[in-house]
């Protein structure tokens, strides 16, 4: 589509729908929706973040910004902050929108366009303030407020290591066992094994693309990406068919760290779009955590510098789970195994202790190693043969053997 250089004198481009519209202008647009109309055309025309554009949008609406984008009136020239060279670039961009065309094309797929004011929009990304996306393309049989009410983004690097790739896969499962949401990016690494980790116990995940939720970004990655849209969500802020390039994918993570109540780094280098992601996150007051990797990985480096700051050191998903979750989600107690001598109060753990690794000694002599009187001693040796901690030697007191590792042990034997 390309605007009539006389559009000013009254002739409106394709993209701006005309007021006299009474007809549904595309599937899944109401009757006379003009905004959502002119929404959809501005993804073809602002790019995602663009937070001059956004304070446009905000101050005039998008049919208004639309009509001044396209018309030459004067009205655009005097848009605070912009200039010649941006405005050539949006109209030239303006030319190639077709809304009906896009709203079609991802109704196709069983898709839909989501704005800001629909039941389905999620609040939390107007935290983004004029970086908020223009509208949500999305895919997938899930309602996206719903979902990302209780949603936790896993991000991490693509060419991680093994361990990268258990513990995201690990998480991505563990959390939607829990009734989380894992959200992420669907890269290659560490995004792909939480999405994996989640599909695997048949729980729930969501892809944020940095392209049209049409195209399938890795190509690796069509059959998890296509997965995702049949049972879960795949949403962009880009229109149907357009591309990923290195600032969209940048510009994507914000929409992951708002969309979410905290994020997760697992494995990322000192120079990583996964710390975009958790530097966005703790401007906006989510939680940020990271997971710790061998202090020698330079693949762990970006992560343990995040944990030094405001990051939080997190290990499997219960403790995920509770520092994002509700009140009384609380990680299990963690502690090593309970031994026997552990049980022991703290006078009987002297006595014990005061036998000697070899031999056997008398009982006055434990009393005086223990600092206890002989009778103490006594009883507590006595409690201690009950126990099977020590056994007689004659008049004296010995440790009793305890077993040690042979044969039949390695092969399975007690």
């Amino acid at each position: 589509m390309t605007p009539r250089a006389d559009a000013g004198q009254g002739q409106q481009p394709r993209c701006l729908p005309g007021r006299d519209s009474e007809r549904a202008a595309g599937p899944g647009v109401a009757v006379g929706d003009r905004e959502r109309l002119a929404r959809a055309a501005l993804t073809r025309i602002l790019e995602p973040g663009d937070e001059r554009g956004g304070r446009w949008l905000r101050e005039c609406g998008a049919v208004e910004l639309i009509r001044r984008i396209t018309t030459r009136d004067g009205a655009a020239e005097r848009l605070s902050g912009m200039t010649p060279k941006r405005l050539d670039g949006y109209r030239l961009r303006a030319e190639s929108a077709d809304p009906e065309r896009d709203l079609s094309a991802v109704a196709a797929l069983g898709g839909r366009f989501i704005c800001p004011g629909d039941r389905e929009w999620p609040s939390q990304l107007d935290d983004l303030a004029d970086a908020r996306p223009t509208g949500l393309w999305v895919r997938g049989p899930r309602d996206l407020r719903l979902w990302a009410l209780r949603s936790v983004a896993v991000v991490g690097a693509r060419a991680c290591t093994p361990y990268g790739s258990h513990m995201a896969a690990s998480l991505g499962a563990g959390l939607a066992e829990l009734g989380w949401v894992v959200v992420s990016g669907a890269a290659f690494g560490v995004d792909g094994a939480a999405h994996r980790g989640a599909l695997a116990v048949d729980g729930a995940t969501m892809a944020v693309l940095a392209c049209g939720v049409d195209v399938a970004y890795p190509r690796g990655h069509a059959e998890l990406i296509g997965r995702m849209a049949e049972q879960g969500l795949v949403i962009g802020e880009l229109p149907p068919s357009d591309h990923p390039t290195r600032s969209r994918f940048i510009l994507r993570n914000r929409v992951i760290a708002a969309l979410t109540r905290g994020t997760v780094v697992v494995e990322a280098e000192y120079r990583s779009g996964s710390l975009v992601t958790a530097r966005s996150a703790q401007r906006l007051g989510r939680f940020t955590m990271g997971v710790p990797g061998p202090a020698t990985s330079g693949l762990s480096a970006g992560v343990h510098e995040l944990l030094r700051g405001e990051g939080i050191l997190v290990t499997d998903a219960a403790e995920v789970a509770e520092l994002v979750g509700d009140i009384g989600e609380l990680a299990p107690a963690r502690r090593g195994p309970v031994h026997p001598r552990d049980l022991l109060d703290a006078v009987s753990a002297r006595v014990l202790d005061a036998l000697p690794s070899r031999g056997a000694v008398s009982g006055r002599d434990v009393a005086r190693a223990a600092g206890t009187s002989t009778d103490e001693a006594l009883g507590r040796l006595y409690e201690l043969h009950s126990l099977e901690f020590v056994e007689r030697d004659g008049d004296g007191w010995r440790l009793t053997p305890r077993p040690t590792c042979n044969g039949d042990a390695r092969r399975g034997g007690t």
